[in-house]
Order: structure tokens, then C-alpha cells, then sequence
């Protein structure tokens, strides 16, 4: 199955929206937050920075970044335009903004634009990682900052055993829903060997045992990706899901998926 996010401007309208849902689903998370919080906090702003958000989606971090302290003004870039429009909507009174349709790999920016780059969940999606982060540094004034938040995915489960039905949706999902789901274990030396110096790279762990939110769309869309390609009928998957609620309901759902964040600055 290809990466979706990697091919959104191809995809019907019905399927672009339920994506920037899943967006602002998992943004308005409260450990998704968190995570993001601690991720922003490691990232030496200078005074007035002018910062760039590759693979900005729905806007839901770029609308964080646009109110920090020190930061005078965002852009956003994606590669899919209704996604690039949803982000110019939701952050449309915030006056230091802009978006802009871009793919990661070849950025309309002139060389040394920006003091700080920020990724966000980009990079497991980018056929060629190398070359995006080759532009962030392209695009970064001579000692910028270039900083990546991913998931490593190749961790996602939902199992409580050994062959647990739900992993396979999971699976499922992942297989749909990222390029490269062990990106972030090479992602040190890729950015090492493109001209930055790293300052920080830490881990961060997203764990569900309620079974409301992010974790529970990971089952349902590897559910509906099972049955679209014929692997199960729609009885079984019924069942999937009613097995997921039924974890919920008895507190016995969990889920969890690590991520890590990397904070570089260019190296002149």
C-alpha cells in the first residue's frame, strides 16, 4: 500500500477531508500536544525569527509557532493545496502567517530565507528524506536551526498479546500511511551528513489505554484498508472494530507509538 500522505492532491475530496480531520484529531490530543510542547521548547528561537514549516498540513502547529514568543513571522508549505487551504482558513486572524503549496524536495524559497526550519511528522512521508532536509538547509541563514519531530512507527501496536487481530489493522494503517516507518532511526546521520551539527535528539512516548482518540483511527482506518483490498469482509471488519470498542468499554485498550525530535543548526 503507498504512503496517502504522500499522494493527497490525488485523492477524492471525501478523502482529503477525513485527513485533515485525522490532523486536527490527533493535534487537539492532549500527549500529542505535550510532546509537541517539549519538542518547541528545545528550539533556540533568536529574536524575530522568521520560521518555515515544511509539510505544515491543516496549520495545526503552524498556528502554535505563529504565537511564540520571539517569532515574527511563519509560512507554511504543503504539497497538498486543500490542506495548504484549510491552514490559510483556520489561521486566517492570526496576521504574521502565510501558506503555500511546496514539495519538501524543492522548496520556492531563495537561499538563506529563514533562522528556523521545523518538520513536523513530514520526513517518514518524503520518497527521498535526504533531499528535503538538503533544502532545509539551503533555505537556513548561516547558523539556522533545522528541527524534526517524527514518529517511529515501525514501534506502532495495539496488541496485548501474540497474534493479536487488531495489530494487523494497525499494521494495516501503517503500511498506508507512511513512506519509510524506520526513518527516524537514520534520521541523525542523514542530517549529519548534510551539513548540520546536532544539538538535541530525544524520545517521546504516546500511549493510549482509553481507546478515544488517535489510537482508535489507527484501527478504523486499517480496518477499512483491509476490507477496500480484499483481505477481510466487511463481517470481520465489523467485528475489528466492535472488538476495539469493547476494549474500551472494559478498560483494557492500549496503544502506543514512540516518537523523537531532532534539533540541528546549519553548519557554515
Amino acid at each position: 500500500m503507498a504512503d496517502v500522505w504522500a499522494r493527497v492532491p490525488d485523492l477524492d475530496e471525501a478523502t482529503q477531508q477525513g485527513l485533515a480531520q485525522v490532523l486536527e484529531t490527533r493535534g487537539a490530543d492532549a500527549q500529542q500536544r505535550s510532546m509537541r510542547t517539549a519538542f518547541l521548547a528545545d528550539i533556540p528561537f533568536p529574536p524575530d525569527a522568521r520560521v518555515l514549516e515544511v509539510g505544515c498540513g491543516t496549520g495545526v502547529l503552524t498556528r502554535v509557532l505563529a504565537q511564540r514568543d520571539g517569532v515574527a513571522s511563519v509560512t507554511g508549505t504543503d504539497l497538498a493545496p486543500s490542506l495548504v487551504a484549510r491552514a490559510a482558513d483556520a489561521a486566517s486572524r492570526l496576521q504574521n502567517v502565510s501558506f503555500q503549496v511546496a514539495d519538501a524536495r524543492d522548496l520556492p524559497f531563495e537561499d538563506e530565507s529563514f533562522d528556523v526550519v521545523v518538520m513536523d511528522s513530514v520526513l517518514v512521508h518524503v520518497p527521498g528524506p535526504e533531499h528535503a532536509v538538503a533544502e532545509a538547509r539551503r533555505v537556513l541563514r548561516p547558523s539556522g536551526v533545522c528541527a524534526a519531530f517524527e514518529g517511529d512507527y515501525a514501534t506502532t501496536t495495539v496488541a496485548l498479546g501474540d497474534h493479536d487481530p487488531l495489530q494487523r489493522c494497525a499494521d494495516a494503517m501503517m503500511a498506508n500511511s507512511v513512506t519509510d516507518r524506520w526513518l527516524v532511526r537514520r534520521l541523525p546521520a542523514m542530517v549529519r551528513d548534510r551539513g548540520f551539527e546536532i544539538e538535541s535528539f530525544r524520545s517521546h512516548g504516546f500511549v493510549d489505554i482509553a481507546g478515544q482518540g488517535y489510537m482508535t483511527t489507527v484501527i478504523d482506518r486499517g480496518v477499512a484498508l483491509l476490507v477496500a483490498a480484499g483481505d477481510i469482509g466487511e463481517e470481520l471488519g465489523a467485528a475489528l472494530r466492535t472488538e476495539a470498542r469493547r476494549r474500551t468499554v472494559t478498560g483494557s485498550f492500549f496503544g502506543h507509538i514512540a516518537y523523537a525530535s531532532l534539533v540541528a543548526r546549519k553548519r557554515d
